[in-house]
């Protein structure tokens, strides 16, 4: 009787842990997509085959493609809060390899930015990927570019921490705030930039020359003289036309006073 109610009191947990693992599958299933919140211009996700237009308030699941046009822009927002953008000429798979969750993107190519969300100060780590990276990240915003064929990849800091590392050539660099790096296709990781030196750089090459082309304005001018020249041209001996300068005339002579009566 004892050893009944043993098994009895056994099987009756299992049941209402099974029951609450069925009810939340859809719920599961449902945290596991990413929301559009925003969705400007040709915005796409390929499924059966074919490219379905996304809307405000559609959900990408895990392994579809988002892909946008020239004039495409989208916002998506996932379970934990974090965010991402998509930007014009993109292609980008939404969580490649469940049950990693870790994954969020794989960059095919085309520009994104993340925002991810720390987890009441617990480290959040997410991976974003591209045909020759791995960016590694535990709560920061940073933005990833495949730029051409090769698989290219541009990775630049905002906010936090980012590992990269390179796909081919291994090794793996740690870029902080205002740093940026580009990986390229079969060739060891290159020296980190700091964006914020060469957005000084390219400010001082605008100035300078905005100060030499108000120079050239104010200094260009010849003197001031007592009439237009006039321009004419003569042909050299090589037949070019050269251009001659004919001064002006001089100021006539004052008439003569009248006779005396």
């Amino acid at each position: 009787m004892i050893r009944r109610m043993t098994r009895s009191g056994m099987v009756r947990p299992l049941l209402v842990a099974a029951a609450l693992v069925v009810s939340l599958a859809p719920l599961q299933a449902q945290d596991t997509a990413a929301k559009a919140l925003v969705i400007n211009g040709d915005v796409s996700v390929l499924r059966d085959g074919g490219p379905w237009a996304l809307f405000e308030g559609n959900a990408v699941r895990p392994q579809q493609i988002v892909k946008t046009g020239p004039d495409g822009y989208a916002r998506f927002q996932v379970s934990d809060g974090s965010t991402f953008e998509v930007f014009p000429n993109s292609q980008v798979v939404f969580r490649a390899n469940p049950p990693n969750w870790k994954d969020l993107l794989d960059v095919v190519i085309g520009r994104v930015k993340v925002y991810i969300q720390h987890l009441s100060g617990v480290p959040n780590p997410n991976n974003v990927s591209s045909p020759t990276a791995v960016i590694s990240v535990r709560g920061t915003v940073f933005e990833v570019s495949v730029e051409d064929q090769d698989g290219t990849t541009f990775v630049s800091v905002d906010e936090g921490l980012v590992a990269v590392r390179s796909k081919m050539a291994g090794g793996e660099v740690l870029l902080q705030p205002t740093e940026s790096i580009r990986v390229f296709k079969n060739q060891p990781l290159a020296q980190r930039m700091d964006k914020s030196s060469i957005a000084r750089a390219v400010a001082r090459a605008i100035q300078d020359a905005a100060r030499v082309a108000l120079q050239r304005q104010v200094g260009g001018g010849g003197g001031v003289g007592t009439g237009p020249a006039s321009t004419s041209g003569t042909t050299g001996p090589q037949g070019d036309k050269k251009p001659t300068t004919t001064a002006p005339a001089p100021p006539s002579a004052p008439p003569p006073p009248p006779p005396a009566p």
